[in-house]
């Protein structure tokens, strides 16, 4: 086995020794404020530090224990590692949700994240994610396939009567299934003075996700392209998502046409698609 990788599997196997780490990243201490951080026992914290002694990552200094440079710059990297390893868990189920066309992602914006997607035992926490975050902003600007559900849109088309600041594209397929969802709904929310609607006719992702950015959150939606099922939600209050979720809008924005009447007007060929509560 790889050396490094030998270390890395050291305090793995070890939460006693990975605590001690990170209590003495925060503040020097002395065996007993360790045996209390820790919950190790008392021969266990001297295994524990003789070991990190031994690796030259802790000093003692007097009747208490430091880390040294070298035990800085370990700890610094594992926990950095053990955040990444969080946050892969954390999108596990929803990857393929995740935006391949929009530039600048990463998914180290998103360690924050809260990940709605359907579960066995409720299949519309998605939904009612968007939902709340819906409710809980004044103003949300977006792009693609995000508020694409019946449930979603009639909160949504309440909350613009209602005087939420809205600034939205969409690309011509979109739309017409919203309009066709219920068009006279439709038709009175985007045209409220405080709803701004423009058509972009390759949106990146378009098929797969969406971009929401709202007073406190940004947000990704993932549909899948033939079912339409909303699978998942991810937002996070991160600056730097915001920072790219702003970066992405404002290009896609800038591509897009203003929205043109008769584009709100009722294809009666269509059926109407994604009207289930679901």
């Amino acid at each position: 086995m790889d050396p490094a990788v030998r270390d890395i599997a050291f305090l793995a196997r070890s939460e006693h020794r990975v605590e001690a780490l990170e209590t003495l990243f925060d503040e020097r201490c002395d065996r007993r404020e360790l045996r209390a951080a820790t919950g190790a026992s008392d021969p266990t914290i001297g295994r524990v530090l003789r070991a990190l002694e031994d690796r030259s990552w802790i000093v003692r200094d007097g009747p208490r224990y430091e880390l040294t440079p070298l035990g800085e710059y370990v700890t610094d990297r594992f926990l950095e590692l053990r955040e990444g390893m969080k946050t892969g868990r954390t999108l596990r189920e929803i990857w393929r949700w995740l935006p391949r066309e929009m530039e600048g992602f990463a998914v180290e914006h998103f360690e924050d994240a809260v990940v709605a997607y359907p579960g066995p035992n409720y299949p519309y926490e998605p939904v009612d994610r968007v939902t709340r975050l819906l409710e809980s902003t004044d103003s949300i600007r977006g792009l693609g396939t995000t508020i694409y559900k019946s449930g979603n849109l009639e909160t949504f088309c309440r909350r613009v009567i209602d005087g939420m600041e809205t600034e939205y594209v969409y690309s011509p397929p979109i739309l017409r299934a919203i309009v066709n969802w219920d068009p006279d709904r439709t038709a009175r929310a985007l045209e409220c003075d405080n709803c701004t609607v423009f058509v972009h006719d390759a949106l990146p992702d378009d098929d797969r996700c969406g971009l929401n950015i709202m007073d406190d959150r940004i947000g990704i939606c993932g549909h899948d392209p033939d079912s339409a099922q909303l699978e998942a939600v991810i937002d996070t209050a991160s600056p730097e998502a915001r920072e790219w979720a702003e970066t992405v809008y404002e290009r896609c924005r800038e591509e897009a046409r203003p929205l043109e009447p008769e584009e709100l007007r009722v294809d009666e060929r269509e059926v109407p698609l994604y009207v289930e509560s679901g």
